[in-house]
């Protein structure tokens, strides 16, 4: 088998690390990739929302099955592509619909999904971006903290959590002046609710699931989570607080009524589906809906799969899920994200990467790299991830660390409180 991994993150280069392990298995190709996934396989520079590019990439290398890493392919349709293509519609695509991928794409669309199918969540309105007045008097009805959303994909920036009515104020403002593009053109006002996060993943092949390992991620750049919201700043699996019963609750309460809600609006959906949970007293509730793997969450929860990746893609390119057999590594794994400093706002690029050769029983998984020379360079913010096994979380976390220590280049930084909530 040749298998088409679309993305070039921390996720792309963890999928290709694992699939790369499977005996069926023949070569792993990435596009664009990172110059972790070129360890792994081929990356080939191509868009992988220019479908027309990833069709003669699917040709030309005879791939049996394309791997959608990232949202936007997703919420652009690529699914659909596929299945309206007279030669790719045989090829198996591991990722929704554009309209099952509208739980992310649309937070409102996500919370309406929500509130339809009973599924506990936090309460909301939303508004249109010529409504920024209204949202604002809506506003003043509620008490702080305040969450607003910018409705479409925002590259995990899209959310702000406002202490003031007057920071809240100023958000709406900027969203109604286009800080997020088209991204902004609604907003979703939402009830704030306190408690802590952690983040569940099943694969689905739209009627059977498998539930992969709890995470638990970092946004905010800052020690204590303060600061902007990030792509992510690391993160811990399994979450210790998750326990059976509490994901008992979340099977039952949220997972399955997903998946039966939308089997009910008649929206396939094949591949893998985030879903943000908030801890609120021991109970549940969605924060947001992603239609992809998390990252940094893929580099703990990929690393914990013992069982072949490969067959559990197979079986959902074949609907026969329910046959295969998941099993977990029952250790810790935390990850620690190093970044360009700067990140999340503007930052340098083309920095030589060193100490790459001293990291030992660690894995470094590549986010914003590429390969300039021979030699590894940064190209983006989030940079390296680097994941620790353990048989506790303090080990995990020491091993991840230890050897983000070994890693160096200039401007490099990472917070180094990640669990520090946990332990």
């Amino acid at each position: 088998m040749n298998i088409l991994i679309l993305g070039s993150g921390g996720r792309e280069h963890a999928l290709a690390w694992k699939l790369v392990q499977s005996s069926r298995v023949n070569k792993i190709f990435a596009a664009p990739g990172n110059a972790g996934t070129a360890l792994s396989g081929v990356n080939l520079q191509i868009d992988p929302e220019n479908f027309a590019e990833v069709r003669k990439a699917v040709s030309e290398n005879a791939i049996n099955m394309v791997i959608v890493g990232p949202e936007a392919p997703l919420v652009a349709g690529i699914h659909d592509f596929f299945l309206n293509d007279s030669y790719l519609r045989n090829i198996p695509l591991i990722g929704p619909s554009g309209k099952a991928a509208m739980l992310e794409g649309s937070k409102d669309f996500a919370k309406s999904f929500l509130v339809r199918h009973s599924i506990p969540t936090a309460a909301y309105r939303s508004f249109s971006r010529d409504a920024i007045r209204e949202a604002t008097k809506f506003l003043q009805t509620l008490e702080p903290p305040f969450v607003i959303k910018a409705d479409g994909l925002a590259a995990g920036k899209g959310v702000a959590i406002t202490s003031s009515l007057e920071e809240a104020e100023k958000e709406l403002k900027e969203i109604g002046s286009g800080k997020f593009g088209e991204a902004g053109g609604k907003v979703v006002i939402e009830q704030f609710l306190k408690g802590i996060e952690l983040s569940a993943f099943i694969i689905t092949d739209g009627r059977s699931y498998k539930l992969l390992p709890s995470a638990k991620d970092y946004k905010r750049i800052g020690e204590g989570d303060t600061g902007l919201n990030t792509g992510g700043m690391g993160a811990v699996s399994p979450v210790p607080f998750a326990s059976k019963g509490f994901m008992e609750k979340v099977r039952t309460r949220i997972i399955e009524p997903t998946l039966s809600g939308l089997a009910e609006e008649g929206i396939e959906y094949k591949g893998f589906i985030f879903f943000g949970l908030m801890n609120v007293s021991g109970d549940p509730y969605v924060i947001e809906y992603n239609a992809r793997l998390g990252d940094p969450e893929s580099e703990v929860i990929i690393p914990r799969i013992r069982s072949d990746l490969f067959d559990l893609m197979e079986g959902v390119a074949t609907g026969t899920l329910a046959e295969k057999t998941l099993e977990i590594d029952d250790q810790y794994v935390a990850t620690v994200m190093l970044v360009s400093g700067g990140y999340p706002g503007s930052y340098a690029k083309g920095h030589e990467i060193s100490g790459l050769d001293s990291v030992k029983e660690a894995l470094v998984f590549h986010a914003g790299t590429k390969l300039s020379d021979g030699k590894v360079v940064t190209s983006g913010g989030r940079v390296l991830a680097v994941s620790h096994h353990g048989r506790s979380l303090k080990e995990a976390l020491d091993g991840a660390y230890s050897n983000a220590r070994a890693i160096t280049f200039k401007d490099i930084y990472y917070r180094t409180d990640i669990g520090f909530d946990l332990q």
